[in-house]
């Protein structure tokens, strides 16, 4: 095989990279404004207006949702692997502070509620997501105080925030537009994101400086790792009546909702409410699209909108939410959020507690009434993100008598195919490690594709896990899709490092071809596609209620939970 490495693409993301690790190991802050330099020479594909006067709304946007809403409040950005990092490095008292989350990224983050926040991380790919993030804010702040630090400007801002709406629409958008050169499809879209609080955060950035410092209280592998044994210890705890080392397990990568929803069925057995709500509450396209289901006029999943109609119902009555989480612990199903680490939930579900009549029809697979004879459990973690799967991974392994299955279903941007496709992959080139791992995956495009409406399921597809979202060029993507990858990812090739760890007596290598066919378990990787960065500023955020995020969703994990029965029902006859 060629494993051409694209060097001349991504010398300035390395040079970048290198940059800011350096800085790090200070033990002062370091000021996010000495790396607005490496980080336009990098000539991101998510920050092409990077080095350009004119705002990149895209990247701004982007940035805003990946930190909580206090960002624009922030001087001191502090990152630490666990409440007992913070407390030697003088802050002990970092969970007391105010928690604070962010839309598009799951981390435990504190805020003093003047001008610092703390950010609990799992791996340095953390690091890799947050700098990028608060260099663009950075870069994207100043351009657009240059354009709101006007005297015409400020008072129409002024006249928007005293009006009724505080948003900008009509003919205020128009002409904030016009005075800004900021397009009004951008300031929209920015509108949407901030909604009544628009024209105060406009304001805010028109009369105030902002300069960020972002400062890194310990680094070292063994700090990583002791973090993921308090996460690993708080799940042990939180399960006494499970012995681990003594119970075979199906481990999987995903979300908090697939999964649960499946397997409960409970948005099914409450339809009769949902449509009570659709009818009195919804919004007209949520009642036009039950409609056109019921109807047959639309292909979409009944099963998949009841899903998603329940977290409308629940946002809007505590007390459904509460009876769905009751419903869950009665099949047996066990939530434990972490404590005083990294933001990742891990969830427990014993195979021969779930509710097998229940539960969403398209799993039932013959002979499933044997599963009450397994004692084997699922554990399904959330989300990691890139280094921490590694992390997770290993830690897990190390703790259970023995895994039965790797079952991985992730995010990704895909560089030949739409928003809502699957990308099954048989190759992953790991940017971490430079290895390029060959696997047998599980899966193939025929146990996806009855359950997936709207997109494309394509196997055999090459992936490669980037280090970050912002550290890709068009350069670095180009020669990589010249090799056939087209699945970039950021998980596929940690979960690969450690699950050659996890067959093999020795570390993971690098920089080396690696051979992971004949697994002695099950290995499943499920992509689905939400950003297309060859189509410019295409990505599963900018669309609506049409499931190109749920659709795949729910295809992949019905084919995983199905692959697990069908692999638990194989042991048991065995």
């Amino acid at each position: 095989m060629d494993r051409t490495i694209p060097t001349s693409g991504n010398e300035e993301i390395n040079l970048y990279l290198r940059t800011y690790y350096s800085l790090l190991r200070s033990s002062r802050e370091v000021q996010i404004k000495t790396l607005i330099e490496a980080h336009k020479r990098m000539h991101s594909a998510l920050h092409v207006l990077a080095d350009e006067p004119q705002p990149d709304m895209a990247a701004f946007i982007y940035a805003i949702l990946r930190m909580p809403t206090c960002l624009d409040q922030l001087r001191l950005i502090i990152m630490g692997q666990s409440e007992q990092v913070f407390a030697q490095h003088g802050f002990p008292d970092v969970e007391s502070w105010q928690q604070v989350s962010a839309p598009g990224r799951r981390r435990r983050s504190f805020f003093d509620s003047k001008n610092q926040l703390a950010v609990y991380i799992a791996s340095r790919s953390d690091i890799d997501d947050l700098i990028p993030i608060l260099v663009a804010y950075q870069i994207e702040r100043r351009k657009l105080r240059q354009l709101l630090n006007k005297e015409n400007v400020i008072k129409e801002l002024e006249g928007i925030r005293d009006s009724k709406a505080s948003v900008p629409t009509g003919n205020s958008l128009i002409r904030l537009a016009h005075m800004t050169t900021i397009t009004a499809e951008d300031l929209a879209r920015l509108a949407q994101v901030w909604g009544e609080e628009t024209a105060v955060k406009f304001l805010h950035i028109a009369q105030t400086k902002q300069e960020l410092s972002i400062r890194s209280l310990a680094g070292s592998l063994a700090d990583y790792k002791r973090a993921t044994r308090r996460w690993w210890r708080n799940v042990e705890q939180n399960l006494p009546e499970i012995h681990m080392e003594d119970r075979p397990v199906y481990f999987v990568s995903s979300n908090t909702h697939s999964l649960p929803n499946l397997l409960s069925g409970y948005a099914l057995h409450i339809e009769n409410d949902i449509h009570a709500f659709i009818r009195e509450n919804g919004s007209e396209e949520l009642h036009r699209e039950y409609h056109d289901i019921l109807e047959r006029n639309v292909p979409s999943s009944r099963e998949n909108f009841l899903y998603y109609a329940l977290k409308k119902l629940e946002q809007d009555n505590p007390q459904v939410r509460a009876a769905r989480l009751a419903a869950e612990r009665n099949m047996g199903l066990i939530r434990i959020p972490s404590e005083h680490a990294f933001d990742i939930e891990v969830q427990v579900i014993p195979l021969n507690s779930i509710n097998l009549n229940g539960m969403d029809g398209r799993l039932r697979i013959p002979g499933i009434d044997l599963l009450q004879k397994s004692n084997a459990l699922i554990i399904n973690v959330d989300y990691p993100l890139g280094m921490a799967a590694y992390q997770v991974l290993t830690e897990i392994a190390r703790n259970i008598a023995e895994v039965r299955g790797v079952y991985v279903m992730g995010k990704a941007a895909t560089l030949n195919g739409r928003i809502g496709d699957v990308m099954i992959p048989s190759v992953v080139h790991d940017e971490h490690t430079l290895n390029t791992y060959l696997f047998d995956n599980c899966f193939a495009a025929d146990d996806v594709a009855p359950y997936l409406v709207y997109g494309t399921v394509m196997d055999n597809q090459k992936a490669i896990t980037v280090p970050g979202t912002f550290l890709q060029n068009e350069g670095y993507m180009s020669v990589f899709y010249q090799e056939g990858y087209t699945d970039m990812e950021m998980e596929a090739g940690p979960y690969l490092s450690g699950i050659y760890e996890m067959v093999r007596p020795k570390r993971h290598p690098s920089n080396e071809l690696v051979n992971l066919y004949n697994s002695p378990f099950p290995v499943g990787i499920l992509h689905y596609a939400s950003d297309t960065p060859f189509s410019k500023g295409k990505n599963l955020g900018a669309q609506n209620l049409s499931y190109f995020g749920m659709d795949p969703t729910y295809a992949t994990m019905i084919a995983i939970l199905r692959a697990i029965f069908e692999a638990e029902l194989g042991q048991i006859s065995n």
